[in-house]
């Protein structure tokens, strides 16, 4: 920029070329002398010119090239088919997240392998910001322990953005099963071990997860029905064929309002506003029986700290929104937006903390 005093030397972090500017501040300035004046007069200040025009194109940004990349909309990829609770979530926040950026957050779904497969696919993307994941605790703290040929690594591939939300787990019976609290169905249990079946939603998924900390703690076993996914294990349920569920809340809360299912407690540290007559296990004595399926953004790692920093404000102020917030208490989830450090944090300590109890029970993936 040229100013009263002088040439700045740089631009927006750009460096201008400061000789080259001068030359033109100074054949600007030149004296015109004898019969070249008239022609001078002319001709110098256009010289002038030109050289200015060529030395900011030097240093301007290169048109559509420079707004190529903020003018595209983001893809945030979801790991579970359209029409659940983390692509409802998803599309939810990514609508109010684009207006505070600017930009279009278009929602694509990449099912599979316990969110592998949509992780792989960012762990390999641009880190420019604009590929994002939308993901829940298994890709992130279950897969490394369940999957050692994992091609991915949390840590390693990742950029924390920010944690969004949490899914409370819901121990749930069958209203033909009998019992009506967490007391009666471990005296159940405990007169007829592996008598009682129990849907989990897949093997090492955070249902699957919820009930060895509930069997660890009550000193009971269930007989485990694994499913692949939430939709036939609650058909299987509401059919009479398992004798009940482990399950995020926003999985069961329909039925449970209608009285077709029981809650009998959740897996959290609090009680869940959407189930606030439902009590935490930890109150009934079970020790270690927290396993709430947090969701979350996370970009390719690299991507520039001021681009995640943006991101994290754009997310964080969408999920607090007044009417996303209803939305989502209407739905079972809870809210729980953090920083990038602190989603760096928690994804580091669950992935010790069930990779521990994966190893110990020897749960293997299903094939």
């Amino acid at each position: 920029m040229i100013g009263a005093d002088g040439i700045f030397g740089h631009h927006n972090g750009r460096l201008l070329d400061v000789g080259l500017l001068n030359s033109c501040r100074n054949a600007y300035r030149r004296p015109l002398r004898g019969s070249r004046r008239r022609a001078n007069l002319v001709t110098m200040p256009s010289t002038a010119l030109r050289l200015i025009i060529v030395a900011l194109m030097a240093w301007l940004p290169t048109g559509a090239a420079a707004d190529d990349s903020a003018a595209r909309p983001i893809r945030m990829i979801v790991a579970f088919a359209p029409g659940g609770t983390t692509d409802f979530v998803a599309r939810l926040v990514a609508e109010r997240a684009s207006v505070a950026l600017g930009r279009s957050i278009v929602v694509e779904n990449k099912p599979g392998a316990n969110g592998a497969i949509a992780a792989e696919m960012i762990a390999k993307a641009e880190p420019d910001g604009a590929t994002l994941f939308f993901s829940t605790m298994g890709a992130l703290a279950i897969n490394p322990s369940l999957r050692p040929d994992l091609p991915y690594s949390p840590t390693r591939d990742f950029t924390p953005v920010a944690m969004l939300a949490l899914n409370t787990t819901v121990l749930a019976v069958s209203p033909s099963l009998g019992v009506h609290s967490v007391g009666e169905l471990i005296t159940r249990a405990r007169q007829k071990p592996d008598g009682i079946s129990m849907a989990v939603t897949g093997i090492g998924a955070n249902s699957h997860l919820a009930l060895e900390l509930f069997q660890s703690a009550a000193e009971v076993k269930f007989q485990i029905i694994p499913y692949r996914g939430a939709a036939q294990a609650m058909t299987d349920m509401l059919g009479g064929r398992v004798d009940g569920i482990f399950a995020d809340a926003p999985v069961l809360l329909a039925q449970l309002n209608a009285g077709k299912l029981i809650a009998l407690g959740i897996l959290s540290e609090a009680r869940s506003d959407a189930l606030p007559g439902v009590p935490t296990l930890l109150e009934l004595g079970l020790p270690d029986t927290i396993a709430e399926n947090w969701q979350g953004v996370v970009a390719p790692a690299g991507t520039p700290h001021a681009v995640v920093a943006r991101l994290n404000r754009a997310f964080v102020d969408a999920v607090n929104d007044p009417d996303v917030r209803r939305q989502l208490r209407e739905n079972g989830v809870t809210v729980a937006a953090t920083s990038p450090e602190a989603f760096g944090r928690l994804i580091a300590s669950e992935t010790e903390r069930w990779g521990k109890i994966i190893r110990e029970k020897g749960i293997k993936p299903a094939t």
